[in-house]
């Protein structure tokens, strides 16, 4: 298996429209709330929503060392999907790519990430573990009562 060749796909159905959940995923003060497994909190995020525009995304770990993810937008569909690099800073020369998609299920909203052009089976493996607990923070944030006027 050639190194590009290397890709994860996770999926989980969320009970919220897909204008919500794509709102929850590209509005920073939102992405706080929910972003990083758990143990992980994100103290900060930049979007600039547009195609070519950047963000960048702060994983603060429980050792208190802040990992930064940022990336370029390449295809932005609201609110059906996005497409963008990734890349831990500093920047490696090759970014790996993310699909978000947001699929309209009968039960809400399912989301499907396709992450691409993963270096290792361990990176892929962490990649795994992040984006499941990610969707998990999700799920908490946009399910629960308090949520639903948001």
């Amino acid at each position: 298996m050639s190194e590009s060749s290397i890709h994860l796909v996770v999926r989980r159905t969320i009970r919220a429209t897909p204008q919500r959940v794509f709102a929850a995923w590209t509005t920073p003060e939102q992405l706080m709330t929910w972003w990083g497994p758990k143990g992980v909190r994100c103290p900060s995020a930049e979007v600039d929503l547009r195609e070519g525009g950047t963000y960048r995304i702060g994983n603060e770990m429980p050792s208190g060392d802040t990992v930064w993810i940022s990336g370029k937008f390449e295809v932005i569909d609201r609110p059906n999907k996005l497409i963008y690099t990734w890349s831990v800073e500093p920047a490696a020369a090759t970014p790996e790519r993310v699909t978000v998609r947001f699929e309209a299920r009968e039960a809400g909203t399912e989301v499907v990430i396709v992450h691409e052009r993963i270096t290792s089976e361990a990176a892929r493996d962490q990649h795994e573990h992040g984006w499941n607990g990610c969707l998990d923070g999700l799920v908490e944030m946009l399910e629960t009562p308090a949520a639903a006027g948001r």
